[in-house]
């Protein structure tokens, strides 16, 4: 039996072994993770994108409507309060058809407030923006948080043998640059305003 059969087998495996160890499978493998939790990182600001400006408008758009109740609640209470009947006027039809006519008018905003809005739902609506806003913020920070740790372990690994060898004359790696909110654009949180102004 030839020792260079066995000699060849031997260099193989030792070959095998050294590429493994060389990096081969696991750069790929680090900068494939780091490009995953990039996505992750630009699909949480898409949401935030999308889902902001509509809760800011489904908040305004029921703030108004209710406000629009509510004003002309108060109007028709301070137009009954500004009516006094006094004892000397109950035989004055004239007066007391005015009396009733603005009573009849703040009973029937309070109704129409009653039955519209059984609760005001603004409130709600801005309690479920406030609770979204956080969250959609901690899911960014988790998201950049988790890109900047993927990263580093791919930094480590292109800059620390035997994985430096393989990334060199494979795959000519460089390394990533970790998220830092540098640059104005999709990295700045909406402003959220109620104002009159859109």
């Amino acid at each position: 039996m030839s020792r260079a059969p066995i000699a060849r087998g031997g260099a193989a495996i030792l070959l095998a072994f050294a590429l493994a160890g060389c990096g081969i499978n696991s750069i790929p493998t680090a900068e494939e993770n780091v490009k995953a939790r990039w996505a992750d990182v630009q699909n949480d600001y898409q949401r935030r994108a999308d889902l902001i400006p509509n809760l800011v408008a489904t908040v305004k758009a029921a703030g108004a409507q209710e406000k629009d109740i509510l004003v002309q609640v108060t109007q028709a209470r301070a137009a009954a309060n500004s009516v006094q009947v006094s004892a000397d006027d109950l035989s004055d039809p004239a007066k007391m058809a005015q009396y009733q006519r603005v009573q009849g008018a703040v009973g029937v905003s309070l109704q129409r407030l009653q039955e519209a809005y059984p609760e005001l739902k603004s409130q709600g609506n801005y309690t479920t923006l406030m609770s979204q806003l956080e969250g959609t913020e901690n899911r960014i920070t988790i998201a950049r948080r988790d890109y900047n740790g993927a990263v580093q372990a791919y930094n480590t690994k292109i800059r620390t043998f035997p994985d430096a060898v393989g990334a060199k004359i494979f795959y000519g790696a460089k390394p990533m640059v970790p998220f830092a909110a540098t640059t104005p654009g999709a990295e700045t949180a909406p402003t959220v305003n109620f104002g009159n102004a859109s």
